[in-house]
């Protein structure tokens, strides 16, 4: 991250030095110079307060930063999804302003040195850790970054002596408004739709990128992730929640090093937040029924549940931080409101001071987490759990997967290596240049989360939070060879410095684009788009004429695609550019969840217009080749909740509307897409289809063993191949459609992941064609995470066009 520190902003009136009310200023509506208008509130908030607006965040930390010496306010080069600014606040004592460099560099030592490290701490106990906050990752948790404002302020300019403790041992960076487009917006996702604490095993957006980096450049010992609202888990006495969390926890955690803080951590900012409950205002008590002033407690999943609040998927951000050997919580605040963000401060008071008290023994656990990795030592696991290393081999057509796989794992401070001269492991070859990963390196623990093949935990646990399974390897379409911890793999290797994208166009055509990744696909819809004439083989091959040459060069040129010279099949189906309008979700239950497939859809290069139910109701379907559907059911109902009515359709009229126009689209050849549980079951509701709907749990998911049929929609995927499930969907009454894929007819066709009653679905169809309309009961765009599948949905776009 470039510093650049923040100048010349418009005057704004310095925060007030009482901590708990330092922002209620008078309500406004602010307009953002990207012409977004600030809203005031979220309907999903059962309180609402005057929280601070984004766009008077700038000017606050502008006039810390005047006053006091101790504070850095930075701006990230990396944008929010929709333009906006992200600010990195850091403050310490004066004598280490200016050695933040120094800092992170003893950091980096704690990984490649890990033992010098832990003696250089018991020589300089004085040693100042990093705590890094992070603000309202959720843009409808206001109070996040409301408790960041007031912490930074304490700390740039008090000088107590608790203040003063604090700094003489930490460095400390907030992040100030994790989410900018939320909070704007009023939303909880960011300007594209993802749900960002759900993006970090993926890392798909630019603020999680943000987030990345910061983490892997100061590597922090704290992490404290700051949320809202959990009112209720623990009954009356106990609002609020504070992590550690309930099993199942993630094998590929050191978690005996975690849990020997993380409860007495947690129990420390308990005690922090029901020591100062006589300073609570209760202003929301008879509407919230939170009542601060006589709390006992907060709710400690990991202390007072057996299940259901897990950190199990390395997707949510602090379970991502605990990777890079941070102490990681997630923090819900009760409320939404000044009360709310009082809590919050006071949490993060209690974590620092805890922090303060056990800095030295807490610091040598966390290098521990590195040296156990560098001395491929893992005395919590079985042995045998980790391998020894990763062979990661290259498509030689199609290398876009193995190299965004590479440049992942080196984003996220893995070292991924390439070898100097071909070699053979269980009787098989593998060129020079093969990558491979070692384990013998400080975070084996999140290499091996990337690349292991998962578990079936059904039988763990009666319920997950979220998604139980995220295998990269099998969801992004490359190879990761696992190499057993008795094996060694005795060949020289070098660290990858510079991924050579290798593309190339061999001939003078014409030319054909395999169907095999997400970029290729994309190659192929530029042609189109740009007015060549393509065609399309059944095995989804692409074909462009001699005339495409030029073009293609330029488009191979940053891409690791071959395109070669061969004949246009006889039977080939000429193509033309799809013009593809997707449903859209603008909120329904706090979520988007179309978002995957639109993002999906915009990187293969497709051209997406999206329509709200209302839009459809009104104005049909107009030009649209293809209509995909891929969200909640309810979005096109008219009884939603306050909250979700917006997004849905308003009243039977305009159902009526909906229906007859998606039928028109349908009847004159529309190519009609319904993904996933919710689309499937609305599809069925509109009469489009007879086809019976079955689906599992609500967040029921994982890895599935998948039999395609002989059918140019699974073109480009073997036989017997894998899908993803996310509220698991099959259907019945088929007989007089076209089932093109099902379910594998084997007891282990569940392959990782949580699904209860999958017996049920064993054999059965999970997609299906009736006439114009394509059921898929997979969710092969899920959250912009499922690269492997996007194809599945491309495939049925250009079928459906023939």
């Amino acid at each position: 991250m470039k510093n650049k520190f923040i100048a010349g902003i418009a005057s704004f009136t310095l925060l007030a030095s009482t901590p708990f009310n330092v922002m209620a200023e008078s309500p406004q509506t602010v307009i953002q110079n990207t012409q977004l208008e600030e809203k005031e509130k979220s309907l999903f908030n059962s309180e609402h307060y005057d929280f601070v607006k984004y766009s008077q965040i700038e000017g606050k930390l502008d006039a810390l930063a005047k006053e006091s010496s101790r504070i850095t306010v930075e701006k990230s080069e990396t944008k929010s999804a929709l333009g906006q600014d992200m600010y990195v606040v850091t403050v310490s004592d004066p004598s280490a302003k200016g050695k933040f460099g120094f800092y992170k560099g003893l950091r980096k030592k704690m990984i490649q040195s890990p033992e010098k490290a832990q003696d250089f701490i018991d020589k300089h106990p004085d040693l100042k850790v990093p705590v890094m906050i992070n603000g309202s990752i959720h843009g409808t948790e206001f109070v996040g970054t409301d408790a960041v404002l007031q912490l930074i302020e304490r700390f740039a300019t008090d000088n107590d002596e608790e203040t003063k403790t604090i700094l003489e041992d930490h460095i400390l960076i907030f992040n100030v408004t994790a989410n900018p487009d939320g909070r704007i917006g009023a939303t909880r996702f960011n300007g594209n739709g993802i749900d960002l604490n759900r993006d970090f095993i993926t890392q798909s957006q630019p603020e999680t990128e943000h987030m990345v980096d910061l983490i892997t450049e100061w590597n922090p010992m704290v992490f404290l992730d700051l949320h809202g609202y959990v009112k209720g888990y623990g009954g009356p006495s106990k609002p609020g929640l504070i992590e550690p969390c309930t099993p199942p926890h993630n094998p590929n955690y050191e978690y005996d090093l975690y849990s020997k803080w993380a409860m007495s951590q947690a129990e420390a900012m308990e005690a922090s937040i029901v020591g100062n409950k006589a300073d609570y205002d209760n202003t929301n008590t008879e509407t919230s029924k939170v009542d601060y002033q006589n709390m006992e407690g907060t709710y400690i999943p990991q202390r007072d549940d057996s299940a259901g609040w897990d950190d199990y998927p390395p997707i949510f951000t602090p379970m991502y931080a605990m990777y890079h050997g941070a102490y990681g919580f997630t923090l819900e605040a009760p409320t939404n409101d000044w009360d709310g963000v009082k809590w919050t401060y006071d949490a993060v008071m209690g974590a620092l001071n805890f922090a303060s008290e056990n800095k030295t023994e807490m610091v040598k656990d966390q290098i521990e987490v590195f040296k156990r990795g560098v001395q491929f030592d893992h005395p919590f696991h079985k042995e045998g759990h980790f391998p020894s290393a990763y062979i990661l081999p290259s498509d030689v057509q199609d290398q876009t997967a193995t190299q965004k796989a590479v440049e992942h794992l080196q984003e996220n401070d893995i070292t991924v290596e390439e070898v100097k001269k071909e070699f053979t492991y269980e009787g098989v070859n593998y060129p020079k240049g093969t990558y491979i990963v070692r384990m013998d390196q400080a975070k084996a623990g999140l290499a091996n989360t990337m690349l292991w093949d998962g578990e079936d935990i059904t039988e763990d646990t009666p319920s997950m939070y979220d998604i139980s399974a995220w295998n990269l390897p099998e969801l992004w379409g490359f190879e990761a060879v696992e190499v057993s911890s008795e094996d060694q793999l005795n060949v020289k290797s070098n660290e990858v410095r510079v991924l050579d994208s290798k593309g190339e166009v061999i001939g003078d055509g014409p030319f054909a684009i395999p169907n095999s990744s997400v970029e290729s696909v994309s190659l192929a819809n530029q042609l189109l788009n740009d007015g060549h004439t393509l065609y399309r083989g059944s095995d989804g091959t692409l074909y462009a004429d001699s005339s495409a040459k030029s073009e293609l060069q330029g488009l191979v040129k940053d891409s690791a695609v071959i395109i070669s010279t061969e004949a246009i099949p006889e039977d080939a189906k000429e193509m033309t550019a799809q013009t593809v309008t997707i449903l859209k979700d603008g909120g329904i239950n706090k979520a988007q969840s179309h978002s995957g497939t639109k993002l999906a859809l915009k990187r293969m290069g497709f051209q997406v217009v999206e329509k709200t139910p209302v839009q459809v109701a009104e104005e049909g379907l107009g030009d649209s080749d293809v209509f995909i559907y891929n969200g909640k059911s309810n979005l096109i109902s008219y009884e939603n909740s306050t909250a979700n009515k917006e997004f849905g359709l308003q009243d039977e009229a305009q159902y009526e509307e909906f229906k007859a126009n998606v039928e028109s689209f349908v009847a004159r050849g529309g190519n009609y897409l319904a993904i996933g549980a919710g689309a499937s079951q609305a599809s069925t509701k509109l009469g489009l289809s007879d086809v019976e709907v079955k689906t599992g749990g609500s967040n029921s998911n994982g890895i599935v063993q998948l039999t395609h049929g002989d059918s140019t929609y699974t073109a480009g995927y073997n036989a017997g191949d894998l899908g993803f499930v996310y509220q698991p969907t099959w259907y019945s009454n088929t007989e007089n459609k076209e089932v093109l894929s099902s379910y594998k007819d084997s007891e282990d066709f569940f392959m990782a992941g949580h699904w209860k009653g999958r017996e049920q679905a064993q054999g059965k169809p999970v997609m299906v064609k009736d006439g114009n309309v394509l059921f898929i009961g997979l969710e092969p765009t899920f959250r912009d995470h499922t690269d492997y599948l996007f194809r599945l949905v491309s495939n049925a776009i250009f079928a459906g066009s023939n």
